[in-house]
């Protein structure tokens, strides 16, 4: 035993040791090798033999083995369907139809609601020509399961091949109690058409009242000879789907029918209607046919409705993406002034000034406004309507007590005659608290007065004006309406409104504006007034001087000083000590100059040699 052992450890190698343990180039995997071995496989297995059966007693053996293999197949795994197929067309190739109908039954039983299997077995019945069989089997089927289409449609199509017509139709009718999809409705009214029922096509209802279904209707009425009737369900067609839901093809169908009518018009007013209710993006093919249209069949102006309908559409996308985008509705209201007739522009302005600015800013409400302005001048100048543009002001003052609407207003009554009315509307404007600018309204009142020749009128709305405000111009202006009027005294008065106001204005802290106020007396005394009156003026008028100030920086410190230009006026007695002061100190300054000059020319006199 030790020698074995001791030999045995003799033979045993010795093992070596890796030198290289980086991985291989090329791995070998198991799904490799395996492949290699079936690649390899040199040995090939001979075919059976072919048997041939001579007798009876041969034949029952083969029958008998393979009705055991199959039974075997479906024993192992009885879900299966292919293998009740496999078995059942075995046993319909050596004509035992009794024995294949037993096998589909059986195999019903495990799944009943296997469509292929329904359909191999009544497609075995057919083969055979067992009819009533087959339909028994179809009716089972479309029985357990109605909603199979195939089922239906071989059951029907075995029917027609039988000439079996009122029986088909009985399948039809049966199918479409369970309202299928739209393809069997055409299926039976296709069936309906090849048997020249016309009138039984047209009673099928219409389970799925899609565009495409309306128009192969009408297509089916106009194929017919119905255009009547055509035309009858196009409209049916529209007036079903509605604006809510407008269908762009149902129009495009539409209107090409017309064309074949050579009812020109009618297309044109489809493709109107159509593009003023269709959203842009959806009305391309539209557009392009209502192009090609009036190429073919219209004018210059039918060609220019089409451009002005693109550009409506366009107006339209506009305003409904930003509804307070007003330049948008000016240039959409200006578009359908130029064009279109009076009902229209009115429903685009009421739209318009539907849309309110949603926030206090000016700029918003003051392009609002002038839609109102706008509405209101198309009702007096285009439609020349004044009790619509009166109820357009009216609804606009209601909403908005704005100045300019209120001065369009009275302008209108004051056009339309009515006086008191108009003055009625300026009273209340100026009465309003608060006035962006409210020297427009009075200036607006005034100017209406004198246009009436309401002098009195003018004169006391000058003087309400000059309590709540002491402005130069409206001073001014006061003394001009003054000088305008044809009479005796009106240079008189005129001097007399110059007098008050200067005399107004001596404590003014603006004295660029007393300036302003006696250059225009000053002219005026010029051009009427005497001598005397002139020098009085004169005097008045203010010396202007050179003054210097001091600058303040903005964080309080030091800036320097700069220099201005003031004006001294004569009789204001605040300033004259300080024009004494200054004729003192010119006196001074001009005999400081001439003892200089006569230093100059004799230095002798002061230091003598």
């Amino acid at each position: 035993i030790m020698a074995s052992t001791a030999a045995g450890k003799q033979r045993i190698p010795k093992v070596a040791k890796v030198k290289n343990k980086a991985p291989a180039e090329v791995q070998i995997t198991a799904e490799q090798l395996l492949r290699e071995a079936k690649e390899r496989e040199l040995e090939l297995l001979p075919p059976p033999p072919k048997q041939k059966i001579t007798d009876a007693e041969e034949l029952n053996d083969y029958k008998l083995k393979k009705r055991k293999g199959f039974e075997d197949n479906i024993r192992k795994n009885r879900t299966v369907i292919s293998n009740w197929i496999k078995y059942a067309q075995w046993e319909e190739s050596l004509k035992e139809v009794q024995r294949a109908r037993s096998i589909y039954e059986r195999a019903l039983d495990v799944d009943h609601r296997n469509i292929t299997l329904w359909l191999k077995y009544a497609e075995m019945e057919m083969k055979n020509r067992q009819v009533n069989h087959a339909r028994n089997i179809w009716d089972r089927a479309i029985t357990i399961l109605p909603r199979v289409n195939q089922f239906w449609y071989k059951y029907t199509y075995m029917e027609e091949m039988l000439g079996n017509i009122a029986g088909c139709r009985q399948v039809f009718e049966r199918w479409m109690e369970w309202e299928p999809e739209e393809q069997a409705w055409h299926s039976y009214i296709n069936f309906e058409l090849r048997y020249k029922e016309v009138d039984k096509s047209r009673t099928l209802v219409m389970v799925h009242p899609e565009v495409k279904n309306w128009i192969k209707y009408a297509h089916f009425e106009e194929k017919h000879g119905y255009i009547a009737r055509a035309r009858k369900v196009f409209e049916r067609a529209v007036e079903f789907f509605g604006e809510e839901h407008i269908n762009e093809n149902l129009y495009v169908a539409f209107s090409r029918f017309e064309e074949k009518q050579k009812e020109f018009e009618r297309v044109r007013i489809i493709y109107k209607y159509a593009l003023d209710r269709i959203p842009k993006q959806q009305a391309q093919e539209l557009f392009k046919n209502y192009t090609v249209f009036e190429k073919r069949f219209g004018d210059r102006r039918g060609i220019e409705d089409v451009i002005v309908s693109k550009r409506r559409f366009q107006y339209e996308e506009e305003v409904k993406a930003s509804p307070h985008n007003y330049d948008a509705w000016f240039d959409y209201l200006r578009l359908v002034e130029s064009d279109t007739d009076a009902d229209t522009v009115r429903e685009v302005y009421e739209r318009a000034i539907a849309n309110i600015p949603p926030i206090q800013e000016k700029r918003h409400w003051r392009r609002y406004i002038y839609l109102w302005i706008n509405y209101a001048l198309y009702e007096e100048l285009e439609v020349k309507d004044p009790e619509r543009t009166r109820q357009v002001y009216q609804a606009c003052l209601e909403l908005i007590p704005h100045k300019k609407v209120k001065l369009s207003f009275a302008e209108l009554e004051t056009i339309l005659g009515d006086t008191d009315r108009a003055r009625a509307i300026f009273e209340l404007a100026i009465g309003q608290p608060r006035l962006d600018m409210p020297e427009v309204l009075w200036k607006s009142y005034i100017d209406s007065a004198i246009e009436q020749e309401e002098y009195e009128s003018t004169r006391g709305l000058y003087k309400r004006l000059l309590q709540r405000t002491q402005h130069v111009k409206v001073w001014i202006s006061y003394g001009q309406f003054e000088l305008s009027i044809d009479s005796d005294d009106r240079i008189q008065r005129c001097r007399q409104i110059y007098e008050e106001a200067n005399k107004s204005m001596q404590n003014c802290e603006e004295k660029e504006e007393r300036l302003m106020l006696l250059e225009s007396w000053r002219d005026f005394e010029d051009e009427l007034g005497s001598f005397a009156n002139k020098e009085r003026v004169r005097k008045l008028l203010p010396e202007k001087v050179k003054k210097r100030r001091k600058i303040t920086a903005e964080d309080g410190s030091d800036a320097g000083w700069e220099e201005y230009y003031d004006y001294i006026f004569p009789e204001d007695a605040a300033n004259q000590p300080n024009l004494k002061l200054l004729a003192m100190a010119k006196m001074w300054k001009k005999q400081q100059q001439d003892e200089d000059e006569d230093e100059e020319e004799d230095p002798q006199r002061i230091h003598p040699s």
